[in-house]
């Protein structure tokens, strides 16, 4: 599955933005995987953190092989050390089977996840071990596929801000004026300026200044 969203969302984002309309005609729809499922996703997403995108689909598809459809039951039998066996750290197999507790003795209902407005399903999801606020906002993305998701604390969407509007830097103001701009299809938004962060339109680079070398001094005058 894919997340959805078609004319009336890029339409919108056109309307309010001509140089957002711009990206979004030159690179086209975009695709991206969604997991419908919640608790898979929590899961998902602590299996990811810090770590590189090639580890995490290593270590997802050996969940995966292992348990097919995964569950707070299949996890809690299976125990913490057993869970490292496929490759994550201690840490992270005690916030999963936690999760699992939590949700198999009723303590975290998912369900009424689902029918929580944004800042409350943030809410919930963040009082989960292991999830913060930018994991919460990824899970409603690319689980519940909420429309209106803008992180600030995605460092591609900044990079992409700056590379499409020829920033430097993005601060928390600047970055909400653009939140404003784009709501409620925030997270159309984000799928089109990670494209740019990824590299999707040629030619276009980040005016961010480069981090000076170590040792190097400013001359006087220069």
């Amino acid at each position: 599955m894919y997340f959805r969203y078609g004319p009336e969302q890029t339409d919108y984002l056109k309307k309010k933005d001509k140089k957002l309309g711009q990206i979004i005609e030159q690179v086209g729809p975009i695709q991206r995987e969604v997991d419908p499922d919640l608790f898979s996703s929590v899961v998902h997403h602590i299996v990811g953190q810090q770590i590189s995108t090639k580890a995490q689909a290593t270590i997802w598809n050996r969940l995966r092989e292992a348990f097919g459809a995964l569950t707070p039951q299949a996890i809690l039998d299976t125990g913490v050390p057993a869970l490292q066996a496929f490759g994550m750290s201690f840490r992270k197999a005690e916030y999963i089977t936690d999760f699992a507790a939590k949700v198999d003795s009723g303590t975290f209902d998912l369900e009424a996840v689902w029918h929580m407005p944004d800042p409350q399903a943030i809410q919930a999801l963040c009082s989960l071990k292991g999830i913060g606020l930018w994991t919460a906002e990824m899970i409603l993305l690319f689980c519940m596929e909420r429309p209106d998701v803008f992180s600030y604390d995605d460092l591609a969407i900044q990079r992409g801000l700056r590379m499409v509007y020829r920033h430097r830097q993005i601060d928390r103001p600047r970055f909400e004026r653009y939140r404003r701009r784009f709501s409620p299809c925030g997270s159309v938004a984000s799928l089109y300026l990670w494209a740019v962060a990824g590299g999707a339109v040629e030619g276009l680079t980040d005016p961010a200044p480069k981090a000076k070398k170590p040792g190097t001094k400013k001359q006087a005058g220069v």
